[in-house]
């Protein structure tokens, strides 16, 4: 007779080499899962991430940034009727600020005239502060083009008109409202809208970021890029300097353009004072002083989140990492370096091919015609065909902000964009002196970066600087909503307004026509044969339009 324990024992040792060899099995396994897992790791660098560029290509980045399929366009996709021959009044505005505050502030006044149903006064530009100019907009921007590229959006005046009342001529006084920040669309159409409708005009000022820029409607967002990118063309004398400087740059071969924001302003808005000498501290401090609301700012600390401009050496550091060489021709587009030659001969010795409008053409013609406002406008356009674009500080830039997104819509047309906050602890550690891995801690930032392809606007990112995707379109959408319009979009509102002015004359004739008719026949409408005669021959007119005029005449 077996003993129970004796029995349990053998199974123990029977299973055990079971499980053993189960366990090798597993073992196995797994290795081998790891191995191939290794393997593939090290073919893709999936989790090393060696496959991820170390190196950037230069040659690359003097071409534009690929489309992935997209094209910019800001014709309407939706039905957009013409502007009415009747508003509800006149809409005044004074933008203020510099050239590109004040370019957005005209996109925003053509949609607000457009929301309220106003007729648009061509806009007043700021005789500016700063650059002390006053072109006005007829000294910067095509008056004629301006209008007649709006002309299917809304009604544009370059003055308000005289009216006659009780025999005399008299003005329409536009009542004045100083609108609040970032207003939301109802606020033009109820506060706004009654004001107009009282006075018969309002003037809106001052008028800078007076308009909310997230709006959910594709089609006004579309005419904010009309209105940018097509109505806002430069005056011809401006656009020849402008490509005469583009083409002398670019007879030696392609060229970059930086906005090297290193300027009073922008230093003492940011509040980066420390790197300067005691005596332009002071000057820095009273600008803010007098510019600025009051602010406690710790310059290391401001550093170290990228909030100051880059200085002109850290440009050069930064492009010289990339891989651009001192061959590289620069287009400076900056107002007046704060600091002078001592913080740009470090770039200089970096990139000695720099040029301005200035020491590319020396003659006469161009230095009249490139002071105050009129010398921002040909920087503008000399960036905006540069072959690359360099914003050294684009966060508070208009400047940059606005060519940005020019750019973007302009085809995606290279920039270069330093993240300033993952830059800092870089440049704050070469300072120490740890410059072990320097260039290769550069380039990785820059890699992570946006060269000027189509991406996701993500706010502070501003709608004029990103109007992807509303103002671009695919030909082959996954989204029916980024379907390209019909090439005959223009030949449609141009075919609607017609029909619009054809149906207002029909209906202006027939009104006259009712008028002689209506006084003889008491009806109740159009048993009348007369009537009956008179509607047949106006078929343009609709029924419920003759309706109307029965009601009202």
């Amino acid at each position: 007779m077996r003993r129970p324990g004796l029995h349990r024992q053998h199974g123990k040792q029977g299973g055990g080499a079971k499980g053993l060899l189960a366990q090798l099995s597993v073992a196995v396994i797994v290795l081998l899962i790891c191995t191939l897992s290794f393997l593939f790791s090290v073919t893709t660098g999936g989790s090393s991430g060696s496959n991820e560029p170390t190196e950037i290509n230069v040659e690359e980045l003097w071409e534009n940034a690929k489309a992935s399929g997209w094209k910019p366009s800001s014709a309407p996709r939706s039905d957009w009727p013409p502007p009415p021959k009747e508003t509800n009044g006149y809409l005044r505005v004074r933008c203020n600020g510099g050239l590109n505050q004040q370019r957005s502030a005209i996109c925003n006044a053509v949609l607000a005239a457009r929301i309220m149903n106003a007729t648009l006064v061509l806009p007043e530009l700021d005789a500016n502060s700063f650059w002390h100019d006053d072109s006005g907009f007829q000294g910067i921007y095509d008056v004629e083009h301006f209008i007649w590229t709006l002309r299917y959006d809304i009604q544009i005046v370059e003055s308000i008109p005289e009216i006659r009342k009780n025999g005399k001529t008299k003005k329409i006084k536009a009542y004045q409202i100083r609108p609040p920040r970032d207003a939301s669309i109802s606020w033009y159409t109820t506060f706004a809208g009654e004001k107009m409708k009282q006075h018969g005009a309002i003037y809106l000022t001052p008028f800078s970021h007076r308009l909310a820029e997230e709006i959910d409607n594709p089609e006004y967002q579309r005419l904010r890029c009309r209105v940018n990118y097509h109505a806002l063309r430069f005056k011809p004398n401006i656009i020849k300097l402008s490509e005469s400087i583009v083409d002398k740059l670019r007879a030696q071969g392609h060229f970059m353009s930086i906005h090297l924001r290193f300027e009073m302003d922008m230093l003492a808005f940011a509040g980066c004072f420390d790197i300067f000498t005691p005596e332009e501290q002071k000057i820095l401090k009273k600008y803010r002083e007098v510019n600025f609301a009051p602010k406690k700012l710790v310059y290391h600390e401001r550093r170290a989140i990228g909030k100051c401009p880059l200085t002109p050496e850290e440009v050069g550091l930064i492009l010289r990492a990339m891989g651009f060489d001192n061959s590289t021709r620069i287009y400076l587009a900056a107002g007046d370096l704060f600091g002078g030659k001592r913080f740009m001969k470090p770039f200089q010795a970096l990139f000695p091919r720099l040029e301005n409008h200035s020491s590319v053409d020396s003659s006469e013609e161009l230095v009249a015609n490139t002071q105050g406002l009129l010398g921002s406008a040909v920087d503008y356009m000399v960036c905006l065909l540069s072959d690359i674009f360099m914003p050294t500080y684009d966060g508070p830039s208009n400047f940059a902000n606005n060519l940005l997104g020019h750019r973007l819509y302009y085809g995606f047309r290279t920039t270069i964009r330093p993240d300033r906050k993952a830059l800092a602890p870089i440049f704050i550690d070469r300072e120490k002196g740890k410059t072990a891995g320097f260039e290769e801690a550069i380039r990785r930032v820059m890699l992570k970066t946006n060269f000027g392809g189509p991406h996701k606007r993500v706010p502070p990112e501003s709608f004029y600087t990103n109007s992807w995707p509303e103002c671009f379109c695919q030909t082959d959408p996954q989204n029916p909503a980024d379907k390209c319009p019909p090439d005959n979009v223009l030949e449609t509102l141009e075919s609607k307004m017609e029909n619009e002015k054809l149906e207002k004359e029909t209906v202006s004739q027939y009104r006259v026509e009712v008028s002689q008719v209506l006084p003889f026949y008491h009806t109740d409408g159009f048993d009348c044969p007369k009537f009956k005669m008179v509607g047949a021959q106006h078929s343009n007119v609709s029924q419920f339009q003759i309706v109307l005029l029965y009601s009202y005449s």
